[in-house]
């Protein structure tokens, strides 16, 4: 009889091959009633998943995190099952793996959707919701697998069984007629799923490959009631409100031109300003954080990168090579094989380590036209990286370093919450396993000490060492991926990296990546998105504006923006014969900060009065006192640290 521990150390003994909904049952039915999933060891698990050892066993109800992705997944089918309905002979690929936020399913059809298709699927969807059809859960061999889908005429689902690995278990999950191909979990029946929204098609390709044939995608998303559905589709509104797109445009910050090529961002000079202004605060404080700044080439012979392993495990996201005097070369996909020959330019010595070397360099990647999204996803785009070179007795102390580092960076641009996730070990890796579980442990360690909640993630290192992921989140309360912290062995031991110990043994270093912002292109859209393009001061690219209220003014007006712009602000002047509301209001528009007005009293007591882009007014302000203002607003991300 397996044991079961539950979350408040209480143990239940139940019979073998039970499911964790017996064992909700056997808690007490309102629980059972409520169950929604288990989480089995930490892995979220369906309801039918039968108990056959001891386990850690919690119950999932809608009071989880967790408890919309299942509730999600579970509309997911219900989405296939109403196209399946409108139209029998379309074919069914496969659904999302990240059911956080949306589901969407991939489909054979000979026509693409249309918002009329979508409104006709969303209504069948809420008929089948009504049927409060139970989900049910099916272990079946590969070749019952196969037998059920050529029935069903699902050639897709046969081509994607192949995927599943040999030992693993292939289930099925019914609800009415409906029968997919399918890990789970699902929630208990229909009933559960309180609201659903379809939310747009688009074409894609099976497999993502752009030489398979194209299929027809939708996304929706559901909730467990229909308050938390009206929330997030507020949010959608809001977010799209946001969109750094738009922004970007309005505010002319970038632009993308066809006749340069899809990708590839062409920063206009507010736009450029605003990179410089992040990018000179990133070299101050990584100057004043310990680390030194290096400068690398954009293409490298072809053999650099087969010594690092990217021709065979990148070459899909790398550009072809190009002949220069008969020499293979690549534009370059990474930044680290350079900081490694930097390092290798001689023999160092323990007493050098660690070296903590920080670029800005610019990568290309191939990026499938499909996936391009503005500012967050591109082909050309600046990493600020860095490469940290330790001796195993330092590692753990580096780590450290280099989160408290992140955390301060991140306050100072302002972020304060964060998703914090360690990855360990895959099932494909390189190296032994004393390093992988000491270079693990050195990154727990680490988390530890700074006192930032984090979770595991398991399986979701990279091969060569496990690493800690930071995701930032935005006034939207978004996740978005920012910071990474990679401990890598296997790049020290392809380009043979060595130091000299202090017994004079010759041993390899150990090398930590580091990314902090991800990509300036990337982060910069992540900006304008948490601030809606209200960026603070420090970041605008145009502080303030003076504005006179007539040509008697234009000349103190100009004083004013002289007398700013020698202490180091960014200040233009409105000369224009129009209205000083049309004026305010373009300013606003533009989320310029600070608008000065300036009147006969203004001039005639050389002072301003000062109206902020959230219509806030002050009046009677000296020009010293204007400068006093504007440097404690600009020094507020100072404050963080």
């Amino acid at each position: 009889m397996p044991e079961i521990r539950l979350p408040n150390g209480d143990c239940l003994k139940v019979e073998d091959g039970s499911t964790v909904l017996d064992v909700a049952q056997k808690i007490g039915a309102g629980l059972a009633k409520a169950a929604l999933a288990g989480r089995i060891d930490g892995k979220l698990v369906d309801l039918r998943t039968p108990l056959n050892q001891n386990v850690t066993l919690e119950i999932v109800t809608s009071k989880d995190p967790q408890a919309d992705d299942v509730v999600r997944h579970s509309a997911e089918h219900v989405m296939a099952d109403a196209v399946k309905q409108l139209w029998p002979d379309v074919q069914i690929d496969v659904g999302r793996t990240d059911h956080s936020e949306k589901f969407q399913y991939d489909f054979k059809i000979d026509r693409a959707f249309t918002p009329e298709d979508l409104e006709k699927i969303e209504a069948k969807m809420k008929e089948i919701l009504k049927s409060k059809a139970p989900f049910e859960r099916e272990v079946v061999t590969r070749e019952e697998a196969k037998k059920r889908l050529e029935e069903m005429g699902e050639h897709l689902k046969i081509s994607r069984l192949a995927d599943i690995p040999e030992g693993e278990d292939i289930t099925l999950f019914k609800h009415g007629k409906f029968v997919d191909l399918c890990r789970g979990p699902h929630v208990q029946s229909t009933s559960q799923i309180g609201a659903v929204k379809l939310l747009d098609s688009s074409a894609s390709y099976w497999r993502g490959d752009e030489s398979n044939e194209m299929l027809q995608r939708i996304y929706g998303t559901a909730f467990g009631d229909k308050k938390a559905l009206a929330e997030y589709l507020e949010r959608i509104e809001e977010a799209k409100r946001r969109d750094h797109r738009r922004i970007g445009k309005e505010l002319d910050l970038f632009s993308v031109s066809e006749e340069v090529g899809p990708g590839l961002i062409l920063w206009h000079p507010k736009g450029a300003l605003l990179r410089y202004l992040i990018e000179e605060f990133w070299r101050r404080e990584h100057i004043s954080g310990g680390y030194d700044l290096v400068f690398t080439p954009h293409v490298a012979r072809a053999h650099l990168w087969e010594t690092s392993g990217h021709s065979s495990f990148y070459k899909e996201n790398m550009y072809s090579p190009m002949d220069v005097e008969e020499q293979p070369y690549l534009i370059k996909p990474m930044n680290c094989p350079f900081h490694i020959q930097i390092y290798n330019s001689k023999l160092r010595s323990y007493r050098d380590l660690p070296f903590r070397w920080a670029e800005l360099g610019t990568v290309y990647r191939y990026e499938r036209s499909g996936v391009l999204h503005g500012l967050l996803r591109v082909r050309g785009f600046t990493q600020d990286d860095a490469h940290l070179f330790v001796t195993p007795e330092t590692l753990n102390e580096e780590i450290t370093r280099v989160i408290q580092f992140m955390v301060h960076i991140y306050r100072a641009m302002g972020f304060t919450e964060y998703d914090i996730y360690l990855s360990t070990k895959p099932e494909k890796a390189v190296g032994s396993d004393e390093d992988w579980d000491r270079a693990t442990e050195a990154l727990r360690q680490a988390l530890e000490k700074t006192e930032l909640p984090f979770e595991i993630d398991p399986g979701e290192g990279v091969f060569y060492g496990p690493k800690i992921d930071i995701k930032v989140r935005d006034s939207l309360n978004r996740s978005w991926q920012c910071g990474t912290i990679q401990v890598d062995f296997n790049l020290p031991a392809r380009f043979n990296l060595e130091y000299v110990d202090k017994d004079g043994n010759r041993r390899a270093p150990i090398m930590i990546h580091r990314a902090l912002l991800g990509s300036m292109e990337r982060f910069v859209g992540c900006l304008i998105e948490h601030y809606a393009g209200a960026l603070p001061l420090w970041l605008s690219p145009v502080q303030a504006v003076v504005l006179p209220i007539s040509d008697k003014q234009a000349s103190y007006a100009k004083e004013v923006q002289d007398q700013l712009v020698a202490q180091g602000f960014r200040v233009e002047v409105d000369l224009r014969s129009e209205k000083l509301g049309y004026k305010i209001r373009e300013a606003q528009v533009q989320k310029i900060p600070y608008m000065l007005v300036l009147g006969e009293r203004e001039m005639a007591q050389r002072e301003v009065s000062i109206r902020k882009r959230s219509g806030q007014q002050q009046s009677g302000i000296s020009l010293e006192g204007l400068v006093k203002l504007f440097r404690e607003e600009e020094e507020k991300k100072i404050c963080e640290r």
